[in-house]
Order: structure tokens, then C-alpha cells, then sequence
């Protein structure tokens, strides 16, 4: 079948930083997709699940997974459109596991030409191939920490691994609770420009 439809210069921009990202391992390129859609990824997670520690975390999920399976993607769509199912189903996955109250699980957002672009999300059990999806996310934030600087190590271990809450953090190194906040956030930040630089584990 014949592709019709348009893509916008935005779309096309996107393309080419793939093409340089996938093929030439170009470190900006990942960087600068990472600038153009990290705020609107997030602020739609934060949408979904109301938390905004929660929404950052799955924010390096999704362009973790994303850049990951860069290779894969096909201009059949707008990488928006691909990376936001990424985003989305990742962040359905995350509530189903802490069993929280939404309004909906289903969810749209406006591709770059201006249209509605509906997400259709089937409401199943985690399959075989989703329980690997999740190890698999595991897998890729350890592979990240053990670059971190020792003292935010043991911070992401608690966060991610043994699933901590803030507070609980905070009990358990005897900080305050901001100070924890603030590492955190700051370990993020560093994760995030892993995600960016991890072309070699591709």
C-alpha cells in the first residue's frame, strides 16, 4: 500500500537525526531528538499518572526503550507518533503494576501536523512478551547505574530496583526529604545523558 500521507518539516527533521543517529552512532542526534520531545513525553506520563517523580522516571524509560529500538523504527509514522506509544504503553504498564486509580487508559496527543492521534490501548494481562519487556527495563537501568557516581548509586538501586518510596528513601539514609528529592532529580538528569550517549549498547 502507497503511502499518502504527508509528513510536516518537523517530521522530516526527525528522520534525518535518525538516520544519523542509527547509522553514523551520532551522539548529538539522539541528543537533540531527546531536546525536542523529552517535555512533551513527560507532561503527557504526568497526565496519566498524576505523580511528577513517577513521570520523570518513566520519562527516561521511554527514551531508554526508544533509542534502544531506534533500528526498528519504520517511516510509516511521525516518530512522535512511535515514540509516544512507547511512552504511553510503558506508562499503562507502570500503573497496572501499582494498581492506580485513572480516569482512562486511553489517551491522545497532537502530532506535529496538528491532528488528534488516538491511542488505542488493549486491556490485557501482562503477556510473555511484556513480563520480558519489564526485566529487560531492569536490565537497562542497571547497565546505567553502575555509571552513576557512587552516591547516587545506592539512591536508583532504592528507587528502582527495590521500588522505595521518597519518603521511605529518606528513613532509610537518615536525609531529608528535599535532599533526596534533589539527588534524585540530579541522578535523573545524569541518566538522562546515558540514554543520550548509549549508541554502543545498541
Amino acid at each position: 500500500m502507497e503511502l499518502k500521507k504527508q509528513f510536516s518539516d518537523k517530521a522530516l527533521e526527525d528522520f534525518r537525526l535518525i538516520d544519523q543517529a542509527v547509522k553514523e552512532g551520532d551522539e548529538q542526534a539522539f541528543a537533540m531528538l531527546m531536546e525536542r520531545y523529552k517535555r512533551p513525553v513527560y507532561h503527557m506520563i504526568l497526565k496519566m499518572v498524576r505523580n511528577v517523580d513517577d513521570a520523570e522516571d518513566l520519562t527516561i524509560e521511554a527514551f531508554a526503550k526508544a533509542f534502544k529500538n531506534l533500528h526498528r523504527f519504520k517511516k510509516d509514522y511521525t516518530f512522535s507518533t512511535w515514540l509516544f506509544r512507547i511512552a504511553t504503553n510503558n506508562a499503562i504498564d507502570f500503573i497496572r503494576k501499582k494498581r492506580l486509580e485513572t480516569m482512562s487508559l486511553d489517551t491522545s496527543f497532537t502530532d506535529d501536523n496538528g491532528e488528534a492521534v488516538q491511542i488505542d490501548v488493549e486491556d490485557k494481562n501482562l503477556n510473555p512478551q511484556e513480563e520480558t519487556i519489564k526485566s529487560q527495563k531492569i536490565e537497562l537501568i542497571q547497565m546505567f547505574v553502575t555509571k552513576l557516581p557512587a552516591k547516587y548509586q545506592r539512591l536508583v538501586r532504592l528507587r528502582y530496583f527495590q521500588e522505595f518510596s521518597y519518603e521511605e528513601i529518606a528513613t532509610e539514609l537518615d536525609a531529608p526529604l528535599g535532599t533526596v528529592k534533589a539527588q534524585l532529580h540530579r541522578a535523573r538528569e545524569l541518566m538522562y545523558d546515558l540514554v543520550k550517549n548509549k549508541k554502543e549498547h545498541m
